[in-house]
């Protein structure tokens, strides 16, 4: 892979205790990092990160994401704080501005997402820092003198936890290239998506004085991998039908016609999509665009994918498996 990083990550699936095997042999395998998702209700990314801490030694670890409104940033401080203690210098926090209907079903109003954000990250890096007496009166974020307490015992190191936003829209990445240390972008997306991202990232990097070089960019790669090329795609063509129908912003990011994503969603009846909705509204997704979102086939197709992805200047891919062979997709992408 033109010598570039590779990470893995996971999401509600395999088992935790599958996870901690995988993740072991990632780490023997030379890959660079392992991410945790947090998706729908299914999992939380830190108890995972915990226990990959504590079962790996070498290989970074972290959140892909977690979103900014159901931990304060002083729980997320902690959090990842107390992760750091499990594995120095390993851990990330990837931080994302959530997804409805998810969040309006507990309460959460996500307006201004970007002033919610900047607020966020803002308060959390100083409590890293373990400034004390944080004080912070934000429209969002509200914090007052406050300090980030470490482990009885402890030495008063800051502790070493690199801090990833997890951006889709132009004007999120802007800020990513601002206030972060590095960018986990979508998965599904193109590589074109990622040269149009790298560019706003640059722009965003530039209002605080420094330049693309400064950040981690890292995109998340989705990958369906067969024996039968076929089986393949129609794996990954769910998927991104599902996506299509469920979560807005990625049609938005690929200026999806919104007479025929209107007609995705009717079909699939909602969500949660009615029984067999996602497959009836498969045949409304073309094959071509399929083949620019996913890396799908068999494993030297899925390799020759994924690369393009990194040929559009990222630093590293994340390997998301949407088939369930994952020491298969291990072994086929190993550094």
């Amino acid at each position: 892979m033109n010598g570039k990083k590779i990470g893995f990550g996971f999401l509600d699936r395999p088992g935790v205790r599958e996870q901690l095997r995988l993740a072991q042999k990632a780490e023997a395998l030379g890959y660079h990092s392992l991410w945790v998702t947090e998706t729908r209700l299914a999992r939380d990314a830190p108890s995972v990160l915990g226990a990959m801490a504590a079962t790996t030694e070498r290989i970074r670890l972290g959140s892909g994401i977690v979103n900014s409104w159901t931990r304060g940033p002083a729980l997320m401080a902690m959090t990842f704080a107390t992760l750091d203690n499990l594995a120095p210098g390993r851990m990330s926090v990837g931080l994302g501005a959530y997804w409805d209907p998810l969040a309006w079903k507990q309460g959460i109003d996500r307006r201004k997402p970007l002033t919610q954000m900047r607020e966020y990250v803002g308060v959390l890096r100083r409590l890293l820092a373990l400034e004390a007496g944080v004080t912070f009166e934000g429209e969002f974020v509200k914090v007052r003198d406050l300090t980030l307490d470490l482990g009885y015992g402890d030495a008063r190191v800051p502790p070493d936890v690199k801090i990833y936003l997890g951006p889709t829209g132009p004007k999120m990445m802007q800020l990513s290239g601002e206030v972060a240390d590095g960018v986990l972008m979508n998965g599904i997306l193109p590589p074109d998506y990622t040269v149009e991202a790298l560019g706003l990232l640059a722009e965003g990097a530039a209002r605080s004085g420094r330049t693309l070089a400064d950040l981690d960019k890292v995109q998340l790669v989705n990958v369906s991998m067969n024996a039968d090329p076929e089986k393949a795609r129609f794996d990954a063509k769910r998927l991104v039908t599902q996506y299509l129908g469920q979560q807005p912003h990625f049609a938005e990011a690929l200026k999806f016609p919104e007479e025929r994503l209107a007609e995705i969603k009717r079909v699939m009846g909602g969500w949660p999509p009615r029984p067999g909705g996602i497959e009836d509204a498969m045949s409304l997704v073309d094959d071509a665009l399929v083949d620019d979102l996913i890396a799908h086939g068999t494993p030297e197709q899925c390799v020759a994918s994924a690369r393009r992805w990194l040929d559009a200047g990222l630093d590293e891919i994340v390997l998301i498996p949407l088939s369930r062979n994952y020491d298969e997709i291990l072994e086929a992408f190993a550094p």
